[in-house]
């Protein structure tokens, strides 16, 4: 229960801070792309306050001798880069430049009504699904 509550918690500031910094308007995320017309440095500006806050959170947090709502501290493991880790990301920067949005704003301004939104996140979680569905198929065939 506490762990719920703590996520809700969590993806509501996150939510409510997409929306006061205008991240869940593709205008400005297409903006901070458009470096030699109308550049805009908002999402830039929403990514140093990011870093900073999680940058010093870490450091608070791993101090101490474990999570307030969780049993353990789920940290990432990996540092390889790698072409699958380099691919996908490119196919991510991809349709973010193109649609304006990431996962988050694209949730949070489907949320708010605004149906190309949901459609992206539709899109997004349909893509997600396929790429499952290909991973588990296989793993199948190494598997046999």
């Amino acid at each position: 229960m506490r762990q719920g509550l703590s996520s809700y918690i969590a993806g509501l500031l996150f939510g409510v801070g997409l929306i006061v910094s205008g991240m869940a308007d593709p205008a400005n995320v297409i903006g901070f792309f458009d470096v030699f017309g109308t550049w805009n440095p908002t999402l830039a500006l929403v990514m140093a306050g990011g870093l900073s806050v999680t940058f010093l959170g870490y450091r608070y947090c791993l101090k101490r001798s474990g999570p307030l709502c969780a049993a353990t501290y789920q940290l990432p493991g990996g540092t390889r880069i790698d072409s699958r880790l380099i691919t996908g990301s490119a196919i991510f920067g991809l349709g973010w430049g193109l649609a304006g949005y990431c996962p988050g704003p694209a949730f949070v301004a489907a949320a708010g009504g605004m149906v190309e939104a949901a459609a992206f996140a539709s899109a997004m979680l349909g893509g997600m699904l396929a790429w499952r569905m290909v991973e588990l198929a296989r793993d199948q065939r190494v598997r046999a």
